[in-house]
């Protein structure tokens, strides 16, 4: 198996460059914490509001264009369907979108507002359906993280981070099915080979946390994972992945859903920044202390949130 390498990396990024915003870095002057300052890397600002835009791009832009002219499929909870919508809408390419029927309706009217077909199934059934989809149309499957071309598109994440705060100690990522963490691992420890970097999971959705203690993948029911809050990290990683965050990670931190709700409010009110659950676990992680001393960064991965979700954490006290 092939790894994900910083040429890739480099690549995507002259790939996508036209199509995403090169987030900031900004630094978190209201945390007090002198041994760890904190800086956030704000994906809710992409175009699509969160940071899979950049794979998508990256994965679509690759395809010659007489594959791209028939289309495109993915099957998503969200926002790698949003992505992939909206990318399909610049290059003027149909899009044919899986999405499970418990996704977020916000994601779902967005995706739909990029003019792509949306196609929603039961739980645990995306894959499936979304083979079906191709075979009717005999559009490209574009994966939510199991490609090496959706890897090096996120990776181009760390190639900014190593860019803006090239003495940066410590990276705390989202872990889902691996793609973001997996890119921006492998280019921060090609480019900060220093830097520390963490995957950071919900307790209810920890099959990663478990699968590296172990040595290999572990399989949750989705009953299990679909617990958390965080919609945005109920997958799990694919055998590419797994072996890239086995190269790349240094550990895995876990939280709960009162510190990620906490994180999320932290976020709107210290930082002016919407933040949706599975964005908000880098906050979460470093609040709990668990991460080393030194130069941080986290990774708010998507602002995608439910408005009455938001509301009600906002309401439910200040963090």
């Amino acid at each position: 198996m092939r790894l994900v390498t910083i040429d890739d990396i480099e690549q995507a990024a002259a790939r996508v460059r036209a199509f995403i915003v090169r987030t900031p870095l900004l630094k978190a002057a209201w945390s007090a914490d002198d041994d760890r300052p904190l800086w956030i890397k704000p994906e809710s600002l992409q175009p699509v509001g969160a940071f899979k835009v950049r794979g998508a791009f990256n994965a679509i832009g690759r395809l010659d264009e007489s594959v791209r002219t028939k289309g495109v499929v993915a099957y998503s909870s969200g926002n790698h369907a949003q992505a992939v919508a909206y990318a399909a809408a610049v290059f003027a390419i149909p899009a044919h979108i899986v999405m499970p029927r418990e996704t977020p309706a916000v994601k779902v009217a967005a995706t739909r507002g990029h003019g792509a077909e949306v196609v929603l199934c039961d739980a645990g059934q995306r894959e499936r359906v979304a083979a079906d989809v191709v075979e009717q149309t005999g559009g490209v499957l574009i994966p939510p993280f199991d490609h090496p071309d959706i890897i090096a598109g996120q990776g181009t994440i760390g190639l900014e981070i190593a860019e803006d705060l090239p003495t940066v100690d410590n990276v705390l990522v989202p872990v889902s099915g691996g793609g973001l963490a997996s890119g921006i691992g492998t280019a921060i420890k090609a480019l900060c080979p220093n830097a520390r970097v963490f995957g950071v999971e919900p307790e209810l959705a920890s099959d990663t946390a478990q699968a590296m203690r172990v040595g290999h993948r572990v399989e949750w029911p989705i009953e299990d994972r679909n617990r958390t809050i965080a919609d945005g990290l109920r997958s799990q990683p694919s055998e590419l992945t797994f072996t890239h965050l086995q190269a790349v990670l240094d550990g895995i931190i876990t939280v709960t859903e009162d510190e990620i709700r906490s994180a999320v409010r932290e976020l709107a009110v210290r930082a002016r920044l919407v933040s949706e659950p599975s964005g908000a676990v880098g906050l979460a992680a470093y609040r709990q202390g668990s991460t080393p001393s030194g130069r941080t960064v986290m990774v708010l991965s998507g602002g995608n949130i439910e408005p009455a979700l938001l509301q009600e954490i906002l309401a439910s006290g200040l963090p």
